[in-house]
């Protein structure tokens, strides 16, 4: 972990200031594996037709590797933080990148008109929400609220056959009941990657949930081992799986 950049409490995470402070001289930081680690998953939802927000884009290289797969119906990547917004935007014009758009947006009320994107796509975003939830199974109101935001957001954002990607710690026995709480169409299934311990992969598709009758596919999985290796250890995404997944 480097520590000129970490903070010194989980609930850092939570203030903009300390975003605006760390993209202002951190160039690039990829949560939870870069795009590499998670291509075989992601890959199968994508076309060059189809339109994807990532939220929470922050310093990630996601957006361009999209453009790299040939997602051409247009990539637009928010961030609350100004800073790592101008940020992203001076690389990809140093890079000659075109097909990307960078915006400045609260993931908990997103400034897009309904059904605007084929993919949604978070990676560790939705987790900075749980850093200071309290007990992991009756997490506290503000944090139920705030994660409600999000996903009605997104939701409303999601074209009417749209897909939500959610890459995260949580496992489902902490996601799905805001995965499936009432108002939401999509069904629920995930997958998971990683060495020494998972990371958690949902795909939620908007429309289909009266077509999965079982109200999921998979068995509730066991929880994840914490022999992780060294490099693991010193990464922050080991700070979000204690604070988050409580083992």
């Amino acid at each position: 972990m480097a520590d000129d950049v970490a903070p010194r409490t989980a609930s850092a995470y939570l203030d903009p200031s300390y975003w605006d402070e760390r993209f202002g001289k951190e160039e690039h930081y990829e949560w939870f594996k870069d795009f590499s680690h998670f291509r075989h998953l992601l890959a199968p939802l994508l076309s060059p037709s189809i339109s994807v927000l990532e939220v929470g884009c922050g310093n990630s290289r996601l957006g361009e590797e999209l453009l790299r797969e040939g997602v051409a119906g247009g990539i637009t990547c928010v961030d609350l933080s100004p800073v790592a917004v101008q940020r992203m935007r001076d690389r990809l014009a140093e890079q000659g990148t075109e097909g990307v758009e960078v915006v400045v947006a609260d993931m908990l009320d997103l400034p897009f008109d309904r059904e605007s994107f084929d993919l949604v796509i978070e990676k560790g975003t939705m987790d900075v929400l749980f850093v200071d939830s309290g007990d992991p199974w009756n997490p506290n109101p503000t944090t139920v609220d705030n994660v409600m935001k999000m996903l009605e957001g997104i939701h409303k954002v999601l074209k009417p056959e749209g897909i939500f990607v959610s890459i995260t710690f949580g496992q489902p026995h902490f996601r799905r009941r805001f995965f499936e709480a009432p108002g939401f169409t999509w069904s629920v299934e995930w997958s998971t990657f990683g060495d020494g311990f998972h990371y958690f992969f949902y795909i939620l598709k908007k429309g289909k949930r009266l077509l999965d009758s079982n109200g999921n596919q998979h068995t509730q999985p066991a929880a994840p081992s914490i022999n992780m290796f060294h490099e693991e250890l010193e990464s922050e995404d080991y700070i979000f799986r204690t604070n988050v997944d409580e083992l």
